[in-house]
């Protein structure tokens, strides 16, 4: 599961490309106006984005080079319909990590984002464990003391967020920029209720998803 930002102005497109990453349990933004996206990307982080050559205000390939230039990380899938070598080689010169040509199929899509995902797999445990919980976030299980624990996509989010940043506090307004898209119920009301479902679910006790009042959230493991 991860977050990704899709940058298109064609609506249709934009639709159906948040449905099939939506159905394949990521937590999808989408974006219409390359003005919207330029300053989108200084503020809020993602696993991916998916991002259109050709859009109104600024182009993706600028968007693409100003977001590199600030230090964005974050793996870049061009969309476009230019097939031109010399457009595939500006787009992959200009910091993009893959090159899609328009029109493609979503089955194509859906492998590409998975290949852009698994890159930083050395440097990420493939089943994430604390505390007798376990979470497998390649086939979507968790499991408590050997039980199997049913999670709604946020809970699940919000657990495998914290699972890989342990003994950090986290502010409330860090959780709901990485885990909520910004243009939808992130507030912190719903993040405390998630919070509440989620230590209900998995934590009963209190043993490690820790309030800091005034603070935050941490998922505190013994040292």
């Amino acid at each position: 599961m991860a977050k990704i930002c899709v940058i298109e102005d064609n609506a249709d497109l934009a639709n159906m490309v948040r449905t099939f990453l939506l159905f394949e349990h990521h937590t999808v933004e989408t974006i219409g106006h390359g003005g919207e996206a330029s300053d989108h990307l200084k503020t809020f982080e993602y696993d991916l984005i998916i991002l259109d050559w050709e859009l109104p205000e600024v182009s993706g390939i600028e968007i693409l080079k100003q977001y590199r230039a600030k230090g964005g990380q974050s793996p870049v899938l061009m969309l476009t319909g230019k097939d031109d070598v010399e457009d595939k080689e500006a787009g992959l010169d200009g910091g993009a990590d893959d090159y899609l040509t328009k029109p493609f199929h979503m089955k194509e899509l859906g492998a590409r984002v998975r290949s852009l995902l698994r890159r930083p797999a050395a440097v990420k445990e493939t089943v994430l464990k604390a505390k007798g919980i376990s979470m497998d976030p390649t086939k979507y299980r968790v499991h408590k003391d050997g039980e199997v624990i049913t999670l709604v996509p946020k809970e699940f989010q919000l657990l495998e967020f914290m699972m890989r940043h342990p003994n950090q506090v986290f502010s409330p307004e860090a959780l709901l920029n990485r885990v909520w898209p910004s243009e939808s119920d992130s507030t912190a009301e719903a993040l405390r209720t998630t919070m509440k479902r989620l230590r209900k679910k998995v934590d009963p006790d209190g043993e490690i998803l820790k309030t800091v009042h005034g603070v935050g959230y941490i998922l505190e493991l013994e040292q």
